[in-house]
């Protein structure tokens, strides 16, 4: 399986393009920064320069050329204000599912967030509503499109080790924290189990196995 995987240089994207080619698949990282290709090959991936806030969708496409899924992994990340926000985490998303539609690669897993879905509480931080704003419309964007789209909206992200297990639910799921790592584990899952496709996923630590939490869906 080759896999383009959007925000390439991310942690949860280290760890994805890592276990997808542990097991023999190809993990095609897109990055920002040219100096970020020697961290996504020493993880096993193929790096590939891509602006997603000023490449155009036909660019994109034809980096798709060859592809068997999509993970949209990308986020402006912490320090970056509203406006990123925006570009990133809605405007990239979009991109890049306008160009998976264009290069006809139909399995889009997309890595959101718990909160997504829902306006902003009350009082919430300006930089946080609009990056939960963001995610809830890449989410809207997704759905109305004909491709085979999973949403997982994961909780609060550690870099502990995986866990024992997770909980893997559609909505509401109750909060809580999850290991970047399993994460990566569960979007490798979601990509060998099509019919997971059409649905919006929340994760959060728990006790059911990985590969059983995806069958069990």
């Amino acid at each position: 399986m080759r896999v383009l995987i959007a925000g390439g240089h991310g942690k949860i994207a280290l760890l994805l393009e890592r276990r997808l080619a542990e097991r023999g698949d190809q993990a095609v990282g897109l990055v920002r920064n040219p100096d970020h290709r020697a961290d996504v090959e020493s993880a096993g991936g193929e790096a590939v320069v891509c602006d997603l806030e000023s490449a155009s969708a036909e660019q994109v496409a034809k980096l798709l050329d060859g592809a068997d899924a999509v993970v949209f992994a990308a986020g402006a990340g912490p320090g970056s204000g509203a406006a990123r926000k925006d570009t990133v985490d809605r405007g990239a998303s979009v991109l890049l599912a306008e160009a998976a539609e264009r290069a006809g690669v139909r399995r889009f897993v997309q890595i959101s967030s718990m909160g997504a879905g829902a306006p902003p509480r009350p009082g919430t931080d300006e930089v946080w509503a609009a990056y939960i704003a963001a995610k809830t419309a890449a989410e809207d964007d997704l759905r109305g499109r004909d491709l085979d789209w999973t949403i997982l909206r994961p909780g609060g992200l550690t870099d502990e080790p995986g866990a024992a297990g997770v909980l893997l639910a559609p909505p509401p799921v109750p909060r809580g924290k999850v290991a970047r790592d399993d994460v990566a584990a569960v979007v490798v899952a979601l990509l060998d189990e099509p019919r997971a496709a059409g649905m919006t996923l929340e994760l959060v630590e728990g006790d059911v196995p990985v590969d059983r939490a995806v069958q069990a869906l």
